[in-house]
């Protein structure tokens, strides 16, 4: 019998992934373990395998194509073996025309009543199947509902071209495209109340470029940090670091072989720290807590599409040495884009650092998933004062941005003063160094 080869779901927020090439064409024989075809998702590109032995009956979806997860996108199977019809080669996706919405208030008012909105919902084909007991069940992924309730839509009245008509993110986002086009252009009436959030509509600059579509990683990236900051209540806490022994012991190691990079000291002294305060290194939805007591650094690294973050597991648990190789490895993986799946996710708390780039102080958005973020700046010389005079110093500014569900104020600032007490101690890393 014919065996399907599924799209398959790299990660927890991977919804569709493209086909970037074929390894194998209709007719070839095909073993276990043989790269069928190579996938780009949100972050890296990987193969995909066949599990079975045969021959390549069919190839359903075509390079360039981008569909869901869990979609077939090849047949394997005995040669002239037949596949099932149901299943043939998906015809290029319609782009969905949602409904117009009912005449509405203008900029400024309410939204509409749930009720107008239900009212819509009759005007279009609902994505709806049949439950076992009559009951009609609306098919939705989980990112699609939450962007449709973050929208203020009733995702009763978007049409999904998902498998079996299930609504996906980017039908929300044509309604919301489509809500957005309706609404008219003009200004609310005094004290209506402000005007919306979001881009307003502007015709050609002179000199302007034509527009290029955003790449797929730079849309997730988009998708998660905007998510992030509209549900998550960010508060930030500054401190001044003197690294001045840091970087005179770093140039000592440097003299002598070991090429330790102040980002290695950095995470190292916060895998430590968060040990220490397992609240900022834990989560929470607003309801619930999940602790963690297990530190697994994520360390932002720039690629040219974007951003990854790569995972360093356990990273209390490694020496100076092992630290450096280990974020060493998984940069450069990240840069060639050979990360696995498995390096990418399970970060419990991320490390973003610009020191390279003479920044003097920042702040990051939150890591969806986590409680607090880490923006490291640069060291630099700066005038301080000692005792009743002035010296001159470098110093590194660490910026911490935490969730207020579940890292206060106070609990933020005894953190970060703890991270400094271990990155101006220069004796303890010495003597790390000599015992490991």
């Amino acid at each position: 019998m014919a065996s399907p080869i599924l799209m398959p779901k790299p990660g927890q927020m991977t919804e569709e992934c493209t086909i970037v090439a074929w390894h194998k064409a209709e007719g070839d024989p095909v073993h276990r373990g043989d790269v069928l075809f190579e996938i780009e998702t949100d972050k890296a590109n990987m193969d995909v395998e066949s599990f079975d032995d045969g021959v390549l009956l069919k190839r359903v979806v075509e390079e360039g194509r981008t569909v869901p997860v869990n979609t077939v996108c090849a047949w394997v199977g005995a040669a002239g073996e037949a596949i099932p019809e149901a299943l043939a080669p998906i015809p290029a996706a319609p782009s969905p025309t949602p409904a117009a919405p009912p005449a509405g208030p203008a900029f400024g008012a309410a939204r509409p009543a749930a009720s107008a909105l239900a009212t819509a919902a009759t005007a279009t084909a609902p994505a709806r199947t049949r439950a076992d007991d009559g009951a009609a069940r609306l098919r939705i992924s989980p990112r699609a509902g939450r962007l449709a309730a973050e929208a203020g839509l009733d995702p009763r009245s978007i049409v999904g071209t998902g498998p079996d008509g299930r609504i996906v993110e980017r039908d929300v986002r044509s309604a919301v495209a489509g809500t957005a086009a309706t609404q008219p252009a003009v200004a609310p009436a005094a004290g209506a109340g402000p005007l919306p959030v979001g881009p307003l509509p502007v015709g050609p600059v002179e000199g302007e470029e034509p527009p290029r579509p955003l790449s797929r990683m730079r849309r997730v990236i988009a998708d998660r940090l905007t998510r992030s900051w509209q549900t998550t209540p960010h508060f930030t806490v500054t401190v001044a670091i003197d690294v001045t022994r840091l970087l005179a012991l770093r140039a000592e190691l440097k003299a002598a072989g070991a090429n330790l990079t102040v980002t290695d000291f950095v995470l190292a002294a916060t895998a430590q720290t968060l040990a220490e305060f397992p609240d900022v290194n834990s989560r929470t939805d607003g309801v619930s807590v999940w602790p963690r007591r297990r530190v697994h650094l994520g360390v932002a690294v720039s690629v040219p599409a974007g951003l990854v973050v790569p995972v360093i597991r356990d990273a209390d648990r490694l020496s100076l040495g092992e630290l450096h190789d280990r974020a060493a490895a998984l940069a450069e993986a990240g840069r060639e884009g050979t990360l696995a799946v498995d390096d990418m996710t399970g970060s419990t708390f991320t490390v973003s650092n610009l020191g390279m780039f003479g920044v003097e102080e920042f702040s990051a958005i939150i890591n969806p998933g986590e409680a607090a973020i880490l923006a490291v700046s640069s060291a630099l010389p700066t005038p301080v004062a000692v005792e009743d005079g002035l010296a001159v110093r470098t110093i590194m500014r660490l910026t911490l941005a935490a969730d207020h569900r579940i890292v206060d104020g106070e609990t933020g600032a005894r953190f970060l003063n703890a991270l400094r007490r271990r990155l101006e101690d220069a004796a303890a890393f010495r003597r790390e160094i000599a015992t490991s």
